[in-house]
């Protein structure tokens, strides 16, 4: 299990399923010839070459990559890879209103999604007050984020030189929210920390290991 748990590669796959984004998958690791699998935030699960899980079947596993078919689609997912994407936006995206969560064995909110159309892992922090993420995450989606309002930024090392900026357009399940306050760190973080900032334009409702964020309106 351990080899499982080494390193994460999340796959945000945006399969065109009936004019709206399909799935996310994430391979969590690999146990023997199966792959651990994370699909739509789910448990995660082992699945096999030639069986399907949500959607998503195993073709082929080596070492730590696995061939998957989703949409229609064949990818090779690897054990640390950056996230990749797979599909285009139609004129019906962004039209829900409501997302479900469903936390990990550590009691986290995890969940892939969308900055600027481009995919990320989010890490849900009702203790942070606005989207954060680190300078590399930022200059991998392409932000400018030297452009925006310098700040000091309390970290456990002392205080460091961060931006604050506005995100174009943030995306969780088939639910878009435009014009996001957001910080970037100059220290690397593993996922984009999905603050207040966003999380506020939900009404928030947990219930044992599920978290459903509405829309207000």
């Amino acid at each position: 299990m351990k080899a499982a748990l080494r390193r994460t590669a999340v796959l945000a796959a945006g399969c065109l399923l009936g004019g709206v984004w399909a799935q996310s998958v994430t391979l969590t690791g690999m146990l023997g010839n199966r792959a651990l699998l994370l699909v739509d935030g789910s448990a995660p699960k082992s699945v096999a070459p030639g069986e399907t899980h949500r959607g998503v079947k195993v073709i082929s596993t080596q070492g730590d990559a696995a061939v998957v078919e989703v949409g229609g689609k064949t990818l090779t997912l690897r054990v640390g890879d950056a996230p990749a994407s797979v599909g285009t936006r139609t004129h019906a995206d962004g039209g829900g209103n409501r997302v479900v969560l469903t936390a990990n064995a550590g009691g986290h909110f995890m969940a892939n999604g969308s900055i600027n159309n481009r995919p990320v892992q989010f890490l849900v922090d009702t203790g942070a007050t606005q989207v954060a993420m680190g300078a590399a995450e930022a200059e991998r989606l392409g932000i400018a984020y030297t452009s925006g309002q310098p700040v000091r930024l309390n970290t456990a090392n002392g205080q460091v030189q961060g931006y604050r900026l506005k995100l174009d357009s943030m995306r969780l399940g088939d639910v878009n929210v435009y014009g996001v306050d957001a910080v970037v760190t100059p220290q690397p973080m593993p996922y984009v920390l999905l603050g207040n900032s966003f999380l506020n334009r939900f009404q928030m409702r947990r219930d044992a290991d599920q978290m459903t964020l509405e829309r207000r309106y």
